[in-house]
């Protein structure tokens, strides 16, 4: 999906481009996804394709990686797109909608994850689609 970054800033609200657009961040505890519960797919918020499921969605206890929502695995491994995130001074990995090439959020390691990894999305980045 490939938009001029004029025809973005028309499509997303002002949290939404500075976040998948401009790679920023949204402060923790402040999206409302975070406490989603239903069963369904999270979908990118500029495409709509189908990132993460509501199965692999936890709540994590690690310090540092509370306050957005969690999820241990994408929808398929098609969904995203992983890169090397070397800006702030820290090594990361960058998860991208591997459809649009928006910015997601982050990959890192957690040991309350069920199978270790712990991607750290933003929630204005999402949007959720419940199971009818």
């Amino acid at each position: 999906m490939q938009l001029s970054e004029d025809e973005w800033k028309q499509k997303l609200t002002k949290e939404q481009y500075q976040v998948l657009r401009e790679k920023g961040t949204e402060p923790p505890f402040s999206g409302t996804l975070l406490n989603e519960k239903g069963s369904g797919d999270f979908v990118c918020a500029a495409c709509g394709a189908p990132v993460f499921k509501s199965d692999t969605k936890y709540d994590s206890t690690t310090p540092g990686l509370i306050g957005w929502p969690s999820f241990s695995d994408v929808a398929d491994g098609d969904a995203v797109e992983l890169v090397d995130d070397n800006s702030f001074g820290m090594q990361r990995t960058e998860v991208i909608c591997k459809n649009c090439g928006s910015h997601l959020g982050h990959l890192f390691e957690d040991e309350s994850s069920s199978n270790g990894k712990h991607y750290c999305i933003n929630s204005c980045s999402l949007d959720f689609k419940a199971k009818k």
